[in-house]
């Protein structure tokens, strides 16, 4: 993971599979993707959302990970009690 690509070259270097950019913005991302050239995996996370996580795609990272469907979930408790007669 790292926060700023200053970080990245240290992360390639390093031989690292894959790297995940934390809240980087659309244009930050998009310029850490040209900086690893294909030498590894690259996931975008933190601040995705539903309304710009096509922008995000268009990038060229290799995965996207959001919590924004989470967050916006309505919760329900329920409980699951199962009952066994002897």
């Amino acid at each position: 993971e790292v926060e700023h690509l200053e970080q990245i070259h240290e992360v390639v270097d390093a031989g690292a599979d894959l790297i995940m950019l934390d809240n980087f913005s659309c244009e930050e991302t998009c310029t850490a993707v040209q900086m690893v050239q294909g030498k590894l995996l690259v996931e975008a996370s933190g601040n995705i959302t539903l309304e710009n996580v096509k922008q995000f795609a268009a990038t060229g990272v290799d995965f996207i990970s959001s919590g924004a469907i989470v967050h916006a979930a309505n919760w329900s408790d329920l409980s699951l009690r199962i009952l066994i007669d002897d």
